[in-house]
């Protein structure tokens, strides 16, 4: 079995992702450090007429889904993040020759494990980055944030796209 995995699998493509990745992780909890380090919960530093930085804590899910559930979500997002960073790094693995998908996936995968280290590490994620405008506010989010919605986006117009 071992030779089949070698065959199917890119090794060198699985490891450059999976720098890839590490790379877009160190940069998604360089910036929450440094913003946790430069501001605290209640501060707002206005960079334009529509974003902020502010420094807010997420103990839900997006949008702060299930955030007031008492704090077995914590354990439940965890526990997903660990097990959909699995799947996705074994189909990286997989389709290793299809640059635009594994891109897509890197991102998704160095978000989801961009955030559960917070979940791991404080119990809730940190989120720094506040647009608004025309009266209409977004949530804040973070860099693994963008990394998760950017690469989902890219999946599906992958997968959209793809020649049968």
């Amino acid at each position: 079995m071992g030779s089949k995995l070698q065959k199917k699998w890119n090794w060198s493509a699985v490891f450059l992702w999976t720098i890839v990745a590490a790379l877009l992780i160190a940069a998604d909890q360089w910036t929450k450090y440094w913003i946790q380090h430069r501001m605290i919960v209640g501060d707002s530093e206005k960079i334009t007429d529509f974003f902020n930085l502010v420094v807010a804590y997420n103990t839900g899910a997006a949008f702060s889904f299930l955030a007031d559930a008492g704090g077995w979500q914590q354990s439940l997002f965890l526990g997903l993040a660990i097990i959909i960073s699995v799947i996705i790094w074994c189909l990286i693995a997989r389709n290793s020759n299809k640059t635009l998908l594994c891109f897509g996936l890197t991102l998704v995968l160095s978000g989801a494990i961009g955030n559960a280290i917070d979940r791991l590490n404080l119990g809730m994620v940190v989120d720094f980055l506040d647009f608004h405008a025309f009266g209409y506010h977004w949530p804040a989010f973070n860099v693994a944030d963008i990394c998760i919605c950017l690469g989902a986006f890219i999946v599906v117009i992958y997968e959209f796209f793809k020649q049968k």
